[in-house]
């Protein structure tokens, strides 16, 4: 955030609370609403500041993306799945959502010092900002998935269109709790920012996005049993490109790995934010 509009935020914000303390604002969870949505928005402008198709981005980068990696892995690897694009391009739009989710978040903090040291404000609203941003984005994307899914004919069930909200639901959550995780540890040691890009590069390719599980040998498949990316994207080939029920077990495994990870980036965010100040 620039110091001009963290200077411009900190005065609509400063004007709420001056609201508040007057009683003309019913409750603090409003207030946190309204810094949640301006951030977002502020987010929205500065990305498509300039750009002729704006949001179309949105829908034509997974597209793009699709063709080009479907035409690399169909003909060089020639997996034997059927619509392998559809398969691709569930994978990568799924994993590009926390992938971005969470590394805008790691540093949401540092990036908002200006605004924090300005006014008092909601710490934890910045990287949880940056998750919400990305999933209007992912939002937006899943226009492509559909167009995909029509050229080849795969309409989901009724049951698909129930599931999907709780499988985006479970990865947002999951998504909120590391990036809580790094946004604090990001302020202690900025090496996390550097690292955190060989992470998200070795789990792009430790996890099923460009080819079949059944590929990999039994003691790699106990191994994936651990990744919830791996749990989160084959949920929502399953119920889309698969038309399948993936059942109570999966449904509670997906949700429980969400809320073990959200609990605990909760836990090192509020323990450690006090002393944000001193490290920004």
């Amino acid at each position: 955030m620039t110091h001009t509009s963290a200077t411009s935020f900190a005065t609509e914000t400063s004007s709420a609370e001056r609201k508040a303390r007057k009683g003309t604002t019913p409750s603090s969870w409003q207030h946190n609403w309204f810094v949640l949505t301006s951030l977002v928005s502020k987010d929205f402008k500065l990305k498509y500041r300039r750009s002729l198709l704006g949001v179309l981005w949105s829908v034509l980068n997974p597209l793009l993306m699709m063709v080009v990696l479907a035409a690399v892995f169909s003909y060089m690897f020639r997996f034997s799945i059927d619509h392998y694009p559809l398969y691709l391009i569930l994978g990568t739009v799924w994993f590009d959502f926390m992938s971005r989710a969470t590394s805008s978040a790691m540093s949401s903090i540092i990036e908002s010092q200006s605004l924090i040291k300005k006014i008092r404000i909601e710490k934890m609203l910045f990287p949880i900002e940056k998750v919400f941003f990305e999933l209007v984005n992912t939002a937006i994307s899943l226009v492509a998935v559909i167009a995909v899914m029509v050229y080849y004919h795969v309409f989901p069930t009724p049951w698909a269109l129930l599931c999907l909200p709780f499988i985006l639901l479970c990865t947002f959550i999951f998504s909120v709790g590391i990036g809580l995780i790094l946004s604090a540890l990001s302020v202690f040691f900025r090496d996390v920012m550097h690292l955190w890009g060989v992470v998200i590069t070795a789990w792009t390719y430790l996890t099923p996005i460009f080819y079949p599980v059944d590929m990999l040998d039994s003691w790699m498949k106990n191994i994936m049993q651990f990744n919830p990316m791996y749990h989160f994207i084959n949920y929502l080939r399953s119920i889309m490109m698969w038309n399948t029920n993936p059942g109570i077990l999966e449904s509670a495994v997906c949700l429980g790995m969400a809320l073990v990870v959200f609990a605990l980036g909760m836990f090192i965010f509020r323990r450690t934010e006090k002393k944000f100040i001193l490290y920004i």
